[in-house]
Parts: C-alpha cells; sequence; structure tokens
C-alpha cells in the first residue's frame, strides 16, 4: 500500500484535504505547516515525508505543551482535593431530597474554589486539543492533499495512464491491491474527475503492484522537476526517497512487508515488518504509565461513579497499546511512524512534565488558590449587595412615583372643585364676561325663566 497519493479537491475523497467545519480549517493550517517543512527538507537536499513527520508532530506537540502542564496541575490538585470530596459524598449518600441535593452541590462547588480547580476538570485543555491531533493525523494520513510537491509528483503518473489507455488497464487488472482499490473509487473514475481517480487507485497499491503497473504502462522514464518519479536499476525514484525512512518504505504496511517476509525468507524483512506496530504498541504503553493515574481510594466501593469512571480509564489504557499494535499493522508505515513519534514525544514530554509538578509546592499552590477564591467571593458578595441596593432604589422610585401620582391626582380634584365653584360664583354674580359660554348658558337661562312664567 503505498502511502504517498495525490492531494486534489474532490469531496469526498480520502486524499483531498478535509472539508469539515472545525477540524478542517484547523488541518488546512497545520498543512501549511506540514508543506512548509518538507519544502524545507527539500531544499537541503532531504525531501523525506518520514523525517517531515517526527518534526512536524514534534512541533505539535511544543505548542500544546503548556495546556499539558495546566492539564496535569489539574490531576495533581484534584488529587489532593480527593478525600474532602469523598467525604462530602459519603455525608449526602442516599439523601435524594433537593434541600440536601443543592447543599449538596453548593459544598462541592465551594470545595472546587478553595482548591482553584474547575468542575469542569480539564475539559477546555481536552476540547482545544482534541481538534488539534485529529487535525493532524488528517494532514499525515492525506500528505499529497497539503504537501504540493508530493501530489504534482502522482499527478504526472495519473496524466500519463490517462493519455495510455484512460486506466482501462488499472480497471482490469487481477492484482489484489488494485482490485481493492478499484472497487473502493470506481465511483471517482469520472470523466471530470479521471486524474483524482487514478491517484486515489495508485495510493492504494503497493509498492510491487506499483511497479508491475509502471511495467504495464512504460512509467520507469517519466520525470519530475528532472527527476525519475519512479526507481530503477540504476537511480531511487522520488517517490522511494519520499518514503525511505531508515531503509524502511513507509508506504507500505507492516501486514505487507511481512507476506514479503515469509516468501522471500527474509529475516530482516521479518524484524522491519513486526518492529513498527510493536514499537507503537511498547511507546504507548509506556506513555500511559508515565500519566497520572487515578486514585485507588474508593476501590472498596463498586457501585461508586467515580471508581467506576476510574475502571473504565483502567481498561481504556490497557487497550490503547492493543489497539495501536493492530492499526499500525494494517496501516501503512508512515502512520504507525506518526503514532510512535507522538509516543515518544509524550513519554518526555510527561518525565519533564512530572519533574516540574513534583517541584512544585502543591500546599503554597492551593494556599494562592485559597487568596483568590476569597476574593473572587468578596467580589461575588459586593456586586449581589450592588444588585440588592439598586433593586431597593427601583422599589423606592416606584413607590415615590406612585405617590406623586396620588398628590397629582388629589391635586387635580380641588383643582376641578375650584373651577366649578368660581364658575357658579361668577355666574350668581352676573360678572359674566360678553360673548363668553358662561354668558350664552346665562341667556338661555333667563329665557327659560320667562317662559315658564
Amino acid at each position: 500500500m503505498i502511502f504517498i497519493s495525490g492531494g486534489f479537491a474532490v469531496t469526498g475523497v480520502l486524499l483531498t484535504q478535509y472539508q469539515g467545519s472545525i477540524i478542517g480549517p484547523v488541518a488546512k493550517l497545520l498543512g501549511i505547516l506540514m508543506n512548509g517543512i518538507f519544502n524545507i527538507l527539500n531544499a537541503i537536499g532531504i525531501p523525506n515525508i518520514g523525517l517531515s513527520i517526527v518534526l512536524f508532530t514534534f512541533l505539535i506537540y511544543l505548542c500544546l505543551m503548556p495546556l499539558t502542564i495546566k492539564q496535569q496541575k489539574f490531576s495533581k490538585l484534584q488529587a489532593k482535593m480527593s478525600p474532602e470530596l469523598q467525604a462530602i459524598q459519603a455525608k449526602y449518600k442516599g439523601k435524594k431530597d433537593n434541600d440536601s441535593m443543592l447543599a449538596q452541590q453548593q459544598e462541592v462547588k465551594d470545595l472546587y474554589g478553595k482548591y482553584g480547580v474547575s468542575q469542569t476538570g480539564s475539559c477546555v485543555q481536552l476540547l482545544i486539543q482534541m481538534p488539534i491531533l485529529f487535525a493532524l493525523y488528517r494532514v499525515i494520513y492525506s500528505m499529497p492533499a497539503y504537501v504540493t510537491q508530493v501530489g504534482d509528483t502522482f499527478r504526472v503518473l495519473a496524466n500519463s495512464i490517462i493519455n495510455n489507455d484512460n486506466g482501462q488497464f488499472l480497471l482490469n487488472s487481477e492484482l489484489k491491491s488494485v482490485t481493492t482499490a478499484v472497487s473502493m473509487y470506481k465511483s471517482n473514475l469520472t470523466d471530470d474527475n479521471m486524474v483524482n481517480g487514478i491517484v486515489d487507485i495508485l495510493n492504494k497499491m503497493s509498492s510491487a503492484d506499483l511497479s508491475t503497473i509502471s511495467e504495464h504502462y512504460g512509467l520507469s522514464n517519466l520525470t519530475y522537476n528532472g527527476s525519475l518519479i519512479l526507481s530503477n536499476s540504476d537511480t531511487v525514484g522520488l517517490i522511494d526517497r519520499y518514503n525511505n525512512f531508515l531503509g524502511l518504505n513507509i508506504g507500505n504496511s507492516p501486514q505487507y512487508l511481512l507476506t514479503n517476509a515469509f516468501e522471500s525468507k527474509s529475516f530482516i524483512l521479518f524484524i522491519a515488518a513486526i518492529a513498527v506496530p510493536v514499537l507503537a504498541a511498547l511507546t504507548q504503553f509506556i506513555n500511559v504509565k508515565l500519566m497520572p493515574q487515578a486514585s485507588n481510594s474508593t476501590a472498596s466501593d463498586p457501585n461508586d461513579p467515580s471508581n467506576q469512571m476510574m475502571q473504565s480509564m483502567k481498561t481504556m489504557n490497557l487497550m490503547m497499546p492493543i489497539m495501536s499494535a493492530f492499526f499500525c499493522f494494517t496501516l501503512p508505515a508512515g502512520m504507525g511512524l506518526y503514532w510512535i513519534a507522538g509516543s515518544v514525544i509524550r513519554s518526555v514530554q510527561q518525565i519533564l512534565i512530572n519533574h516540574h509538578i513534583d517541584k512544585m509546592d502543591i500546599d503554597a499552590e492551593i494556599a494562592k488558590n485559597q487568596e483568590k477564591y476569597k476574593k473572587k467571593q468578596e467580589k461575588q458578595k459586593e456586586r449581589t449587595a450592588n444588585i440588592d441596593m439598586y433593586a431597593k432604589l427601583s422599589t423606592k422610585n416606584m413607590d415615590s412615583n406612585n405617590a406623586v401620582k396620588k398628590v397629582s391626582s388629589v391635586i387635580s380634584d380641588a383643582e376641578k372643585e375650584a373651577g366649578i365653584k368660581n364658575a357658579n360664583d361668577t355666574y350668581n354674580n352676573g360678572n359674566i364676561r360678553k360673548n363668553s359660554l358662561l354668558s350664552m348658558a346665562n341667556m338661555v337661562k333667563e329665557y327659560d325663566e320667562r317662559n315658564n312664567k
């Protein structure tokens, strides 16, 4: 299985740049970094994917180190506060009434605050790291989609095959790795996407089957930027140079190498075949052992939720090295190299972090966090007092406004009565202004009185 491939913008093809809304943009940024590393190595005469993977992985984990330190510090503080947390849980064990549950939540909140530990734990750090690590995997798995020179090298092969017979020999081939690849990517072999489809097939082929295809199509003389793409008896081709890492072709899977080792009875090839999955499992196991381990203080209670979670973590830590070995055996050795490099870098990083945290005065750290928590509580009380004060002022203002409305209502009624009395006095005294409404009313009154007489 060749690890190199051409990365072209076709949605749904494995070798294209990942288009996810979250991981996709992160992968593009990491792809720019990977492309830069490869170009630098190429400029100094070492265009090597394996070395690029190691340097790329090192830089990414170096950038993530501050988050890792924060995460480990959290684990240390959490272990210190664990007995107090268990005491609170024991205090309210079996109490399901609302008051007890609220009281327990408040005590737990105060405890976390006292130690300066967030109740969400290291979730924030993990949420930041996970997209980066998933994107890192995408970049390495689809290297040609992000490294321009690697993708362009395969494009030359694909165009030559299309110009020869439009890929018909590939479609009708009986070679196992070719038929498997064709069945996976046959839907991509459309007129407007033929180059990408051919590249996908070439990417899934073993190095031996790629040589067979090369002989059929006469691809041995193809060059890219003046260099042979495929190896011959005299010259090492670009693809083999890209894939060669310490004498191992990281484009082939250990499973493929092991089959060849038995067929050729090569002990060296056998060692190379098992080295990648074994090292992947071993380095993963060492890395897990160096990580802070969960406390066993609740092991006596199998029904305790925290104990159940601890047991699940132990099982997962045991299974991870085994899973690493299995995947590294079936995937191209380039992916195994990434896992080994990542585990080694994390292990060295963990040793340094453990040394740093062991030197840390945990009691002084707790005291500092407690002081911060007290200040935070004081600010919270001050905010609450201000809110209460504003609420009281608002209530007073409302009462004052209601009083003003009542006074205004009283004044208005008094003024109304005074106006009526004044009109009656004016009417009775005959001090009526000529042509006024009251004068007209008086005329009507006098007319009625005369008629009634």
